[in-house]
C-alpha cells in the first residue's frame, strides 16, 4: 500500500496519495569534467534527473551516458540557446514525467546536490511553493567578495526585489532552486528569459501566480570564485528588463487583477511626482536662460508636488512589500 503524504499546512495545496515525485533539471554546457560527479551526487529523494545538453562542444553527452542510470533522462539542443531555454526544455520534460517538485541545479559542481532535501523540504511540508538557495547566509562567502562586488550585489538585489515583488529574497540570482509543479503549470513559461536573466524572470513569473517563496541557507561549494559574469555588465543589461518587469507586475497586480489602495496611491503619486519634476526643470531652465530668479510660489509648487508625489509612492511601496505572497502579517 503506497505511503500517504501528510496534508500540508496550506489549505490550497492538496495532499497526494503517493510519495511526491521530485525531478531534478540540469542545464548543461561545457561541463563534461563535472557533470558525472553532479549526477552521482544527487540523493535518492530525487526520482528522475533530466539533463539538457545545450549543444555543448565537449563530450558532455558521453559523460552523462557513463553516469546514467534508470532515473536519468538526457535531452539535447541542436544549437546553444542559453540556460533559460535549456530550463524550459527540462521543465516541460519534468512535468511530462509527472513531477510534483522540480529542482534546478547547475552542472558545474558549484551547487551541492546533497543539499537538495533541504531545498525541497519547505515545499513538501506545504510551507512554500518556491525555494531558493541563499549563499549570503554564509559569512565566509560574503567576506570573500570584494567590496565593490558586494555593493553591486546589494544594488542588483534591491532592483530584483522591486521588479519581482519578492522583497524578502536576498540572493535572487542564485540558480539553486525548487518549484512546486502546480505553480509551474500556472506560469507563462514562454516569458522566461533564454539566458542569464532566467532566474530573475522566473521570480517575476512566480509572483504572478502568488507562489510563496522561502530562502534556504545553502552555502556554495567554491571559495573566492563568485561569478563568471561581469556585475557591471549585468546591471547595464538587466536594468531595462527589470524596469519592464516592474511595470508589468504593477499593471497586473494593481490594475488588471485588482484595484486597491496601492492603485490609488500610484495614480496620485506618479503624476504629482512627474509634474513636480517637469515644472521645476522647466522653471529652472527659464531662470538659467533669462537670468530672472523664479518666484517663491513657483519654487513651492514644484517642491510640494515632488514631496507629496514621493510620499504617496513610498506608501505604495510599503503596502506592496506587505502584500508579498506568504509574508507574515
Amino acid at each position: 500500500m503506497p505511503e500517504t503524504v501528510a496534508r500540508p499546512e496550506r489549505p490550497d495545496v492538496p495532499a497526494v496519495s503517493r510519495p511526491p515525485m521530485v525531478v531534478a533539471v540540469i542545464p548543461a554546457y561545457r561541463t563534461a569534467a563535472a557533470i558525472r560527479s553532479v549526477i552521482e551526487g544527487i540523493p535518492s529523494l530525487v526520482n528522475r534527473v533530466v539533463v539538457v545538453d545545450d549543444a555543448s562542444p565537449d563530450d558532455l553527452a558521453g559523460e552523462v551516458s557513463a553516469a546514467a542510470g534508470s532515473r536519468v533522462v538526457l535531452l539535447a539542443h541542436a544549437k546553444n540557446r542559453g540556460v533559460g531555454a535549456a530550463m524550459r526544455t527540462g521543465i516541460a520534460a519534468a512535468l511530462e514525467l509527472g513531477a510534483d517538485v522540480v529542482v534546478k541545479l547547475d552542472s558545474d559542481g558549484q551547487m551541492d546536490p546533497a543539499r537538495i532535501p533541504d531545498l525541497v523540504a519547505p515545499i513538501l511540508s506545504g510551507e512554500a511553493d518556491f525555494t531558493k538557495g541563499n549563499r549570503f547566509h554564509d559569512l565566509r562567502f560574503i567576506r570573500a567578495m570584494p567590496l565593490v562586488r558586494r555593493l553591486g550585489n546589494l544594488g542588483l538585489s534591491f532592483l530584483v526585489k522591486a521588479a519581482s515583488g519578492y522583497w524578502s529574497v536576498f540572493d535572487p540570482c542564485n540558480g539553486f532552486l525548487a518549484l512546486r509543479a502546480t505553480r509551474l503549470r500556472e506560469m507563462r513559461l514562454d516569458m522566461l528569459a533564454d539566458r542569464y536573466f532566467f532566474e530573475i524572470s522566473l521570480l517575476c513569473e512566480a509572483y504572478l501566480t502568488r507562489a510563496v517563496l522561502r530562502d534556504v541557507p545553502l552555502p556554495p561549494r567554491y571559495g573566492d570564485e563568485v561569478s563568471s559574469l561581469s556585475l557591471a555588465g549585468s546591471l547595464v543589461e538587466f536594468l531595462p528588463r527589470l524596469g519592464g518587469r516592474l511595470v508589468r507586475r504593477f499593471g497586473y497586480a494593481y490594475f488588471l487583477r485588482d484595484f486597491n489602495l496601492v492603485s490609488v496611491l500610484l495614480c496620485g503619486g506618479l503624476p504629482l511626482l512627474l509634474f513636480g519634476m517637469l515644472w521645476s526643470a522647466l522653471h529652472w531652465y527659464r531662470s538659467y536662460a533669462t537670468g530672472v530668479v523664479a518666484t517663491t510660489g513657483t519654487v513651492i509648487i514644484g517642491a510640494l508636488t515632488i514631496i507629496l508625489g514621493f510620499q504617496l509612492l513610498l506608501q505604495a511601496v510599503v503596502l506592496d512589500v506587505q502584500s508579498e505572497p506568504g509574508r507574515p502579517r
